[in-house]
């Protein structure tokens, strides 16, 4: 043991890397270009474990072209997505899905016609073992995996406080209430990470509040890290541990949202103001 000058023993240096949770999903060194538009530009961007980081950006700043990377949806035509330290690059959207990469989009995209539970069972496609021929014959372990799986939903249901509305087309819904059925069906595929695209666009003050409120519940509950790209900065900087800027395709700022607010190229490029 190496002693320090006093005689005692020496603290033993501790990496302060070796504290952070390890990285769950991540974009290196992404450029995705659209003929002549360039909409990421060397982006790297790390998601770790258990930690909600926001994307942040003027309108055409990429933070949509980059979920779509992650999700599967892009093919970047540089760079790697990497995902529990594997390269997922040019895996398509279901194979990223069954892994466990859940998102939620900026509108609602769920089936208006079919009821809350209906639509939240639709998350669980995924899991479910049973054939066509035997779900329409209804087999005994057909029947014990459709039980199975309602369970799964009415305890994501019960969670959202959505109770009520379980049997009712999501068409008739509010906008805020469909939000929130859209999130029950990510939180149905049971993911590794989640993407939220701008979860509370078009919502009112007291939506926002209650959707911030299950993201937080989530987070708690399950220890999910989440991705959230949105325009409300009292949301953004309520919510995020960490917070990464882009603008015009570059990352410009990674950092916790008090060192992103003082940044001046973040007040430049997306607060109108800072230092010139």
């Amino acid at each position: 043991m190496t002693l320090a000058s006093s005689g005692t023993p020496a603290s033993p240096s501790i990496d302060p890397a070796a504290k952070r949770p390890p990285v769950v999903l991540a974009a290196r060194d992404i450029r995705m270009a659209f003929g002549g538009v360039v909409a990421l530009d060397q982006v790297t961007v790390e998601v770790r474990d258990d930690e909600l980081l926001a994307v942040i950006g003027p309108n055409g700043a990429g933070k949509t072209s980059l979920m779509n990377c992650l999700s599967g949806f892009y093919r970047p035509q540089r760079g790697s997505i990497e995902f529990l330290q594997r390269n997922v690059s040019g895996r398509p959207t279901h194979e990223l899905a069954q892994a466990g990469i859940a998102r939620t989009f900026q509108g609602t995209h769920i089936f208006s016609g079919m009821t809350v539970i209906e639509n939240i069972l639709v998350g669980r496609h995924l899991h479910m073992r049973s054939s066509v021929p035997s779900a329409f014959l209804y087999f005994p372990w057909t029947r014990r995996e459709e039980t199975k799986h309602r369970e799964v939903v009415e305890e994501i249901i019960e969670f959202l406080e959505i109770e009520t509305i379980r049997h009712q087309p999501v068409g008739s819904l509010g906008y805020g209430l469909r939000k929130r059925v859209d999130l029950g069906r990510a939180l149905a595929q049971e993911p590794r990470v989640l993407l939220m695209d701008e979860p509370m666009a078009g919502m009112n003050n007291e939506e926002k509040e209650d959707l911030a409120r299950f993201i937080l519940d989530v987070r708690e509950a399950r220890h999910l890290p989440v991705v959230l790209v949105e325009h409300d900065m009292g949301v953004v900087m309520d919510l995020a541990d960490r917070v990464v800027v882009l603008d015009f395709g570059r990352k410009i700022a990674d950092g916790t949202p008090a060192e992103v607010q003082r940044d001046p190229a973040v007040l430049r490029a997306y607060l109108g103001g800072g230092e010139h």
